[in-house]
This record gives structure tokens, sequence and C-alpha cells, in this order.
């Protein structure tokens, strides 16, 4: 039996308690996130409703508890319920029973987001949601104290970080030129989705700093991912790598759990043995090693057949990969396990942004009764200081900058506009500011309008960290009828 040695890895004790608790906590954000905003965006008087949605779509072949019945109450349940398990699993209580009890733990999460996320249409459209259900499964074989962690399951989570980093790089190296003549970061600071409160320093660094930042994106995605399978210390100098570079992300934007997600996952690669020499850090819950197979036959059969589940399921994400019409964010099966990832394959150049005014005045062609609404996370107010929201994801904001790049004309966003109309308090609850206190404006409009971060000489002259120009009216002045208004 001196082959089971494979199997089993006690050295990375540290790496599993990281990898569960931080998995389990960015579930439980996600499902905080879902219980303050999913009623209001998808729910029964929602922007896209899940029962009109779910009777259109009696066909969809993806698995959700909602397909059956939805309710905002039941949703809300089912989030609390996703909270307190994410919890139990931060604070490592199942980890000290027998090995089964993690597992389903993680299992009840995996299902219970995914019964979200498969009903969360646009909303719920984005990479991270796929990367933390498919993080949350694998994360469920490790296993607890009471067992060494698995080598083999240890060795796909690497694989998931390799297909996130080295998936995101070819889909640059492929994408726009701006990743390839070293320009990418002119622009994306000011561009991204969400900056947060370090953007615009981190967008007015000399240019050959942003060419040497390319560089060291292509270096952590391209070549870095391969050391994460090297012997130790390069494996941990590899995760170290990459853990830098996805905390830089963090403090330069706000993309939810992604960088996150990364970060947990790096430390899959990094042995006790190599903390301890950097740290002198202790190796938490691991058992002494000892000779012969220490686990119960039955969890390593289970271990085995999972393992070998995800190598067959590895295959099409693998040609993906190699292809050079790599597909960026995709599920191949309706469980939503071992994706393909990727992410921003070319770089917008502008900033547009979509701002939305409301009115009382009987007359919406004056000029002097519109006032704008404040969105919690996108650009709006000049003066204002992008928050820091990340881990949580703001879903109304990340759709707004999304506009622009497609149509203004989407279901939702009229939706949205009419909602306001209404003064519906659970669509202002999304918004840091409504201008109006509560009482239905008689008309709101959208216009669009150029933004970019004000240079250091501007801002020194006014105290305004934006600089925008009107472009066009997007959205003409909408009321309701006149039985309703």
């Amino acid at each position: 039996m001196d082959w089971v040695w494979f199997l089993e890895v006690p050295d990375y004790g540290f790496a599993r308690q990281v990898l569960q608790r931080g998995t389990a906590a960015l579930f439980f954000i996600a499902f905080l996130s879902s219980f303050n905003q999913f009623p209001a965006l998808l729910g029964e008087h929602g922007l896209l409703p899940v029962p009109r949605y779910v009777e259109r779509s009696r066909d969809y072949g993806r698995p959700s508890l909602f397909r059956w019945r939805y309710s905002d109450r039941l949703l809300r349940l089912v989030c609390a319920a996703g909270m307190v398990l994410a919890l139990l699993l931060v604070a490592g209580l199942p980890q000290l029973g027998p090995p089964w009890v993690p597992l389903l733990l993680f299992l009840a999460l995996w299902l219970l987001y995914m019964s979200v996320v498969n009903v969360g249409q646009t909303f719920y459209g984005f990479g991270w949601e796929m990367l933390l259900l498919e993080l949350g499964f694998t994360v469920a074989f490790l296993g607890s104290e009471q067992v060494p962690p698995p080598r083999t399951i240890l060795l796909l989570l690497l694989w998931l970080l390799f297909r996130l980093e080295f998936g995101a790089g070819m889909i640059k190296i492929r994408g726009g030129s701006e990743w390839r003549d070293l320009t990418a970061l002119y622009y994306h600071h000011e561009t991204q989705p969400m900056p947060g409160p370090l953007s615009r320093q981190a967008h007015l660094l000399p240019k050959p700093l942003h060419r040497m930042e390319v560089l060291g994106n292509h270096f952590a995605q391209l070549v870095v991912p391969f050391f994460l399978f090297a012997p130790q210390p390069l494996a941990s100098a590899a995760a170290g790598i990459i853990i830098f570079t996805q905390l830089w992300l963090v403090g330069s934007g706000n993309f939810a759990w992604l960088n996150w997600s990364a970060i947990v996952l790096a430390f899959g690669a990094v042995s006790d043995p190599v903390l301890r020499a950097v740290f002198g850090l202790p190796a938490p819950g691991s058992p002494a090693p000892a000779a012969g197979l220490q686990s119960p036959l039955w969890w390593t059969a289970v271990v085995l057949a999972v393992t070998l589940l995800l190598l067959v399921l590895s295959y099409r994400p693998l040609r993906n990969l190699l292809s050079s019409g790599q597909l960026m964010n995709a599920s191949f099966n309706r469980w939503q396990l071992v994706n393909t990832y990727g992410a921003f394959g070319t770089v917008t150049k502008h900033r547009v942004e979509v701002v939305v005014e409301g009115t009382l005045d009987a007359d919406p062609d004056g000029t002097g009764g519109w006032r704008e609404y404040g969105f919690k996370g996108k650009p709006g107010e000049l003066r204002r200081l992008p928050r820091q929201w990340a881990p949580y994801h703001l879903r109304l904001d990340w759709l707004m900058w999304f506009l622009p790049l497609r149509t203004i004309h989407e279901p939702w966003f009229y939706a949205f506009l009419h909602k306001l109309l209404d003064a519906d308090p659970a669509t202002l609850r999304l918004l840091r500011l409504d201008p109006f206190d509560g009482a239905r404006p008689r008309w709101v409009r959208a216009r669009t309008f150029l933004y970019r971060f004000a240079n250091r000489a501007e801002f020194r002259e006014n105290g305004e960290r934006w600089v925008r120009m009107e472009l066009y009216e997007a959205i003409p002045p909408l009321s309701l009828p006149r039985s309703r208004s």
C-alpha cells in the first residue's frame, strides 16, 4: 500500500482551513447580497419577476428549487439558511466532526445558491457566480480535521485556479490590441465597471508604470499558474505572486468576490512547512503523518469518484483554453462544474454613464426641476469618492455599466424607471439617494454623459473627482398614465 501516500497530504492543513473557511465566507456574502437585493430585482414584484420567468421557461434544464414554487419569503428563507450554514463553516465547527459533515454542508450551500443563480437571469449572469458554485462543490470534498487533506482535491482546486488565471490571460492576449501593446491600463482604472476609492490614484500613475502593470499581469496570468503544480517552495511562491496581484486588484476596483475567490484558491498551493519557515506558523487541523492510508476507505472511495468525475468534465474546458475561439465565463453542464473563465478581453476606452433623473414638475420641458438619483456604487456625483464594496456585489450598479455598451433599451431598465415613477420602496432601497424622499416624481428620464477622472490640477481647483460632458438624452421623459399619476 505504499502508493497511498499520493492520496493524502497532511502538510496542507492550513491550506484546507483557508479554503474551507474562506469559501464559506464568500457564500455568506453571496447569500447576504441576494437576501438584500433579490426581491427588488427579481422577486414577485421585481424588475424581472422570477414567477413570470419560470412560467415562460418550463423547459429550462438547470436545477433550482424555485422552478416549482417561488415567493419572496421562500427566497429569504433560502438565503438565511445559506448564511447560517456558511457561518458554521467559517467558525470551523462542522470540520471538527467526521468528513461527511462539512461535505453535506458545502453541498447544501452549492445547491441552495445554484437555486438562486439559475433563476437570477441577467442580474446573476456574472462569471463569479459559477466560480463560487464550482469552488463550493470542490471544497466540499476536502474532508474534516479527522482526515488528512486529499491530494487529488487540492490539485483540482489548483486546476480551477489555473483555469481562472490562465483563461483570463489568454482571453486578453487573444482579445484587444491594448493588451498586446501594453496600453490597457491607460484606460482600465477609469473605465472599469465600479471604481474604488484608490482607482483614481491608480489611473493617474505615470504611463510607464501602467505598461509595467500590464506586463506584470501577463506574467501573473500566463506564466505563474504553471508553477502552482511545481514542487515546494515554488508552488507557494507562485501562490504568493497570485495573492499579491489579486490584492492589487482588490485595492483598485470592485469586482465582487472574483479576486477574493482567487486569493482563497491560491492558498491551496501553500504548504505548512513553507508557512512555518516564512512566518513561524503552526500547522493546524492535520493528523500527524503515519504509515499507510489514514482516511476511512469509504471516504477515499468518495474522493476518488469525485476526482474522476471532475477530470472527465475537464475535457471541454481544456479544449476551450487551447481554442482560438475561446469562450469566456461559460459552463458546459447544467450543474456548473469545471467551467471556463476569463474577463476583460478588451478594455473600454471611454466611460459612458447613464444618469437617471426625475422631476415633480407637470411640464417635463422645464429645465430647473430635474433631480438626479444617486447610486451606491456607480459614478454619479462629481465630488463623491468611490466606495469600496467588494466582495459585496451591487447588482443594479453593475448592470447600469453595461447599458451603454449593449443597449439602454433593456426590459429591466424600463421596469426600473417605472418603479421610480411609483416610488417603489424596495427599488428605492437599492439606491443611495432618492431626491424626492419617497414622493412620486411626475416624470423620469435617462441621459448619458462621458465621464473621466479629474487630473490633480482640476481636483485642486474645485474638489471634483470626476469631469463629465453630456452626450445625449437616451430615454426621453416618461410618466405614468394620468389615472395613476
